[in-house]
């Protein structure tokens, strides 16, 4: 290793590439809600599985790794779960920044603890955030 920060960037790359192959093997043939719950599922199971590799995905790299990383994957994989909505081509985005901070915010809350003081629990609630989300998405605001 070259540095610390070289051993960072090598475990977030690794922990994007497993989790860019965890959420195409959960993704396959799944599409609206059914995806959305796969692939939701899929990062929190991953983040409880892996707590710091969890953590080191989101690790900023520079330009030229973030492009050659499994980073893409990620956003093209939520975006395959947006086909199942009805959203306009320019709410993409907004969409896939909203699933990602969604799920990655709730996921890291409940691993630092957030929700361990207050009822009901976060394994109850965590349906009831997807069901949500997936209400929305599917009445996206014009």
């Amino acid at each position: 290793m070259k540095s610390s920060h070289d051993l960072k960037t090598r475990i977030a790359l690794l922990a994007l590439e497993e989790l860019a192959d965890l959420l195409a093997a959960a993704l396959a043939g799944r599409a609206g809600k059914d995806a959305l719950v796969a692939f939701a599922n899929t990062y929190r199971d991953y983040a409880r599985e892996h707590p710091g590799r969890f953590a080191a995905a989101g690790l900023g790299l520079d330009q030229e790794t973030a492009a050659a990383s499994a980073g893409r994957r990620h956003t093209q994989m939520a975006r395959a779960v947006l086909r199942g909505y009805d959203l306009a081509e320019q709410d993409h985005t907004a969409a896939v920044r909203l699933l990602g901070s969604v799920v990655h915010g709730y996921v890291s809350l409940e691993l630092g603890g957030g929700f361990a003081h207050s009822t009901p629990d976060s394994q109850e609630t965590w349906p009831r955030i997807l069901d949500a989300l997936d209400a929305l998405l599917r009445n996206w605001p014009a």
